[in-house]
């Protein structure tokens, strides 16, 4: 017998064509909260370091095995994929599962859905520990639900053992009151699960004889109880975290109280959410104490954020970084790193290897793109930074564009520390600005500027006089140059 709570094998089911999504994507790869529902189910399941992890597949097989070897590789896991030809039943999803094991294994089998994402570590541990302690052939994880339309009904005895599970559509009119739900999540002794699904396939008739019908875990309770073994339930006291996604309805609110539970998560931890009902997190999503979430908040994976930061309102990260103090205000944002004290926005844009320096400002309608600003480092309006490199200290003018693109290659322009740039610049990249140099506004800057020097790049201003009444004779232009003519005389007069 092996110890309390060890697992020697844990099966994922995760091969169901999920025709409800009515979607081209596989049921299991759908997102939650940043992961696809497959992954959250790995997740849960290796959490309990078993020695063999299968995840069963079947519909769209190809690209749900190639997603889970970038998980396997990411989280270092030996996950082992294991293929389901025709979808007959779970019963026959885990015999492909022990198919796929090396000979002999034995021990105990968890055997969890690639549906049911928000069913954690934790509670699939306490539920093999049971199992343990108890010395059942079986243990179900069940749950009592408000509405148990569509899930079959746990049975129980008079003494409150469990007899089986029965399918809704087959239940009684009595058994349809009973609230007591089967999870799908079983853990098995090895042995006795071979021994029971190896009878129910021999009764099945040979394989793809038109006789061979679907084949389900639940028929193995029986099995097991008319062999006099003992088979047990652990009843979860959380009936979400058993809920199954079965269509995009199911895939929303289940989505809906994982966020939830994350906010609450972070909230507790020190973390302020103004609104909670307005934004949303992904579970891999890191905020420090202090941090502020302002309506509107959408942080994606691979998102952090540090102590005391304010974000939003309005606003979306993805893959970013934020140092403490920085406020990010109505930006999208993706691939950034926004240093401690900056200022980002509002409206503003970061692209993917944007780098923003302590207590920079990025400010409005300022888009960036593989842009390092240095500490201190300001475009506050109307810009776009693409390719560069901005020294600290530096101050861009406004509507500044850096042309970085001849239609063939990118490329980059540099300017030093301490400048200051006019409004209405063009830097064709590639050039190179000096520290402490200006720059004229309205220039074009197409070479290299001095440190210290000033560049002056424009035509110089030459007035028509008398054009517009010539030109354009009659026009509200013409009209009032001729009063404003009229009255600057009148005023000279007087002098």
């Amino acid at each position: 017998m092996l110890p309390a709570g060890s697992l020697t094998t844990a099966v994922v089911l995760a091969a169901g064509e999920g025709t409800r999504m009515n979607s081209a994507i596989p049921k299991v790869l759908h997102p939650l909260a940043g992961r696809p529902l497959v992954e959250h189910a790995v997740r849960a399941a290796a959490g309990l370091a078993p020695e063999h992890l299968v995840v069963v597949v079947g519909h769209g097989r190809d690209v749900v095995d190639a997603y889970l070897r970038t998980v396997a590789a990411v989280l270092g896991l030996d996950v082992r994929a294991a293929v389901q030809a025709r979808q007959r039943g779970t019963g026959d999803a885990v015999c492909a599962a022990l198919g796929a094991l090396p000979a002999g294994t034995s021990g105990t089998v968890l055997v969890s859905c690639a549906d049911v994402p928000l069913l954690d570590t934790g509670t699939l541990g306490e539920l093999v520990a049971e199992h343990h302690r108890a010395g059942h052939a079986v243990t179900v994880l069940t749950a009592v639900v408000d509405d148990p339309t569509g899930y079959g009904r746990v049975l129980r005895d008079h003494s409150g053992a469990v007899t089986g599970i029965v399918e809704h559509r087959d239940a009684t009119a009595a058994q349809h009151t009973i609230h007591e739900i089967n999870s799908g999540v079983f853990v098995f002794d090895a042995g006795v699960l071979h021994e029971a699904l190896g009878r129910l396939r021999r009764a099945m008739g040979p394989p793809n004889s038109q006789s061979q019908g679907e084949l389900y875990l639940t028929d193995v309770l029986g099995i097991v109880r008319a062999e006099g073994l003992p088979v047990g339930a652990r009843q979860c006291a959380d009936p979400w975290l058993v809920a199954g996604v079965n269509d995009r309805v199911q895939l929303a609110a289940v989505g809906a109280e994982l966020n939830r539970r994350l906010l609450e998560h972070w909230m507790r931890a020190g973390v302020t959410v103004v609104d909670p009902a307005s934004v949303w997190l992904d579970i891999d999503v890191q905020l420090a104490p202090d941090v502020t979430l302002y309506p509107g908040v959408q942080l994606y994976a691979g998102t952090v954020v540090g102590p005391g930061a304010v974000i939003g309102p309005d606003s979306t990260l993805s893959s970013c970084t934020v140092g403490a103090g920085a406020t990010v205000v109505r930006t999208h944002a993706l691939g950034a790193v926004v240093a401690d004290g900056a200022q980002i926005g509002p409206f503003a844009y970061l692209r993917p290897g944007s780098r923003v320096g302590e207590r920079a400002k990025v400010g409005t309608f300022v888009e960036t793109k593989n842009a390092q600003l240095g500490p201190g480092a300001k475009v506050p309006h109307l810009s776009y930074v693409g390719d560069a490199t901005i020294g600290e200290g530096t101050n861009i003018g406004a509507a500044t564009v850096f042309v970085n693109y001849d239609g063939v290659t990118k490329h980059r322009t540099t300017v030093g520390a301490h400048a200051r740039t006019g409004a209405d610049n063009m830097f064709v990249a590639p050039v190179t600005i000096g520290d402490g140099a200006y720059t004229a506004a309205g220039s074009v800057i197409t070479q290299d500027v001095p440190p210290g020097a000033l560049a002056v790049a424009r035509g110089r201003q030459r007035n028509v006089e008398g054009w517009v009444s010539r030109r354009r004779p009659g026009t509200p232009a013409a009209q009032a140059a001729q009063q404003a003519q009229r009255g600057h005389g009148d005023q000279t007069r007087q002098e």
